[in-house]
């Protein structure tokens, strides 16, 4: 039984998502929305009776586009389960046991930590954010606690014997 001084981090599934960008998204989002419904009607019906259906239509396209950008940012997240880590970056889900993921690094002045792999590459995990701080500082200090802890347990668990 670990002591009770000794960190025993996240309890799991954990999942760590970006704070600040979310609020950004958001807050600024929102703003701009309103802003823009606003401006429609604040310029008055005779001029936008002047505008086509194709200047209304790329609006409504640039909108749409700004809103998918948004939504890729806002669905960013790692989550470690028992399994494995899953990392979702924008609309790309990455999932690795906890034996493949070798390292974590967050070097001072990085915008997001970077995973080392045991295939030799790198990946980088944007559900975790430098400008959040404290919160990543703690998200990194969890997650390495959690890849020593499954290394341990590795290392202690026996291979299954071959048949």
């Amino acid at each position: 039984m670990p002591a009770v001084s000794e960190p025993r981090g996240p309890v799991l599934p954990h999942t760590w998502r970006p704070l600040g960008v979310r609020l950004a998204v958001l807050f600024f989002g929102g703003l701009l929305a309103v802003v823009c419904v606003a401006a429609w009607f604040a310029v008055g019906a005779d001029v936008r009776a002047k505008v086509t259906l194709y200047q209304q239509v790329t609006l409504v396209l640039i909108a749409v586009a700004a809103a998918a950008v948004a939504w890729s940012l806002v669905r960013c997240r790692v989550t470690a389960t028992v399994q494995g880590l899953e990392v979702v970056n924008g609309y790309r889900t990455h999932h690795y046991e906890w034996a493949e993921v070798l390292a974590v690094h967050m070097p001072p002045g990085a915008p997001f930590p970077t995973f080392d792999l045991a295939d030799g590459t790198s990946r980088f995990a944007l559900g975790i954010q430098a400008t959040d701080g404290d919160r990543a500082r703690v998200a990194i200090a969890e997650l390495r606690l959690l890849l020593a802890r499954t290394s341990e347990d590795s290392l202690q668990r026996p291979d299954p014997p071959a048949d």
